[in-house]
């Protein structure tokens, strides 16, 4: 009997044990949040709105007639281009955490690996997100839309002055170089150099935006002003289109910082409201400024004030709360106006539409003040209890991303004006690059 009992038993557990087996495995399985994948998709075709065709109109109606098609045509070019560099080998660079341990300082503390390259091992099934799963291939296009709209903001820089050619092959190497290093160091996680340090840049202040502002900075200055600059006449041919192109970065940009969250939650929902807050604050702020030092306040100002608010508010928007981010918003409207009029002029850089001025100095204005109102003393949500050593950690962030973009920007620029040349000849900058580079007018009368 007993040996028939164990016999018995036997079975039964040859039965129970592989449905148990599946039963764990299938509690183990990863289970995608619908919610949050719907809030990643949404936000995801936000961030491609803010490029195209928001930046290209706000761009396109700065410049004058004659260069509105290569503004946008510029902006289209390099949202195919970072696309497929992206998926070939940019993804990898930025999120592959290959060598990386955290507190040790080596080569993949900079760059990340090649695991990824050409998005390998990306199925349907793969998942990713901080706490609810959403789809790994949203993450991925998620992300690069913000690969797409950082090199796109320095053609506001150089713009009418450029070679198209030079301008494709200095975007391919800048964001290899310069825009994934930079991503990775900041946002790969653990042995990432910036994420190490302690820096928080919530949504991009720091990867994007004074990344693109200071690599806007040095292309300005490495090409020289434009052809009459700044005696000549340069005024914007059409501000309807800057206006509803400001509207639709106004928009875009819930996807930019509320989508940062990855995931539909309290810190999304906060990063909307501060978002609106710091980008309203910004537009009176430099609508306000420029009334009492000009005596009209100007469609162009607001509009610059309103991009200025949203660059300020990115790196800070999932730690700052609403009076934080009034504070923060109001600064950078009245500080971005100087820099980009009183500020320019005195230094005589041409910097065409204010790249430097509005996403540069925003950019850092908003990554140091995150360290600030990112405490809960101030109202903040985030882990900050010692804000003088926070905001030396953001010092520290800022520095590094200047000094290093600033760096490999003008060797790539240098090299580039070398080998084939930057800027289009004289005759095709007072013809226009619309017609001198694309055989096309934006207006034909």
């Amino acid at each position: 009997m007993t040996l028939r009992k164990f016999a018995g038993l036997g079975a039964l557990l040859s039965i129970v044990m592989p449905g148990l087996a599946m039963a764990a495995d299938e509690v183990a399985a990863p289970v995608l949040n619908s919610g949050d994948t719907a809030w990643m998709l949404t936000s995801t075709a936000l961030v491609l709105f803010m490029t195209i065709p928001g930046l290209a109109l706000f761009y396109g109606g700065m410049v004058r007639s004659k260069n509105i098609l290569s503004v946008m045509m510029q902006c289209f070019a390099i949202t195919g281009l970072i696309s497929i560099l992206w998926v070939i080998y940019g993804y990898s660079i930025a999120f592959d955490t290959t060598g990386m341990e955290q507190g040790v300082v080596n080569f993949n503390s900079f760059f990340g690996g090649m695991g990824k390259a050409f998005l390998a091992g990306v199925t349907p099934s793969s998942v990713t997100g901080p706490a609810a799963l959403f789809p790994e291939a949203v993450f991925i296009t998620f992300q690069m839309t913000f690969a797409i709209i950082t090199p796109a903001l320095i053609v506001g820089a150089f713009a009418e002055r450029m070679k198209f050619s030079a301008m494709l092959i200095f975007m391919a190497i800048w964001f290899t170089l310069v825009y994934a290093p930079i991503a990775h160091m900041v946002w790969s996680g653990n042995g990432g150099l910036m994420w190490d340090w302690g820096v928080l840049d919530f949504a991009g202040g720091t990867v994007v935006h004074i990344n693109a502002g200071v690599a806007g900075l040095i292309a300005c200055l490495v090409l020289g002003k434009r052809k009459g600059f700044p005696t000549t006449p340069m005024a914007p041919h059409n501000l309807g289109y800057t206006l509803m192109g400001a509207a639709m970065l106004w928009v875009g940009w819930f996807g930019f910082n509320a989508g940062s969250a990855a995931a539909a939650n309290g810190t999304a929902g906060m990063a909307m409201l501060v978002t609106q807050i710091a980008t309203a604050a910004a537009a009176l702020g430099w609508m306000f400024a420029e009334w009492v030092t000009h005596g009209k306040p100007s469609a162009l100002g607001i509009a610059s004030g309103v991009v200025a608010g949203l660059v300020a508010i990115t790196p800070a928007a999932g730690t700052v709360g609403p009076m934080g981010a009034l504070v923060i918003g109001l600064a950078a409207g009245v500080v971005c106006f100087f820099c980009a009029t009183t500020l320019k002029r005195k230094l005589g850089y041409d910097d065409s539409l204010d790249a430097f001025g509005v996403h540069g100095i925003g950019g850092i204005l908003g990554a140091i003040l995150t360290g600030v109102f990112a405490a809960p003393a101030l109202g903040g949500f985030g882990t900050v209890t010692d804000i003088g050593a926070q905001v030396w950690i953001q010092v520290k962030g800022v520095g590094f991303t200047v000094i290093y973009t600033a760096i490999v920007t003008f060797i790539i620029l240098k090299v580039l004006d070398a080998v084939m040349g930057l800027r289009v000849t004289e005759e095709e900058e007072s013809v226009g690059l619309d017609l001198a580079q694309h055989n096309e007018r934006g207006y034909n009368l």
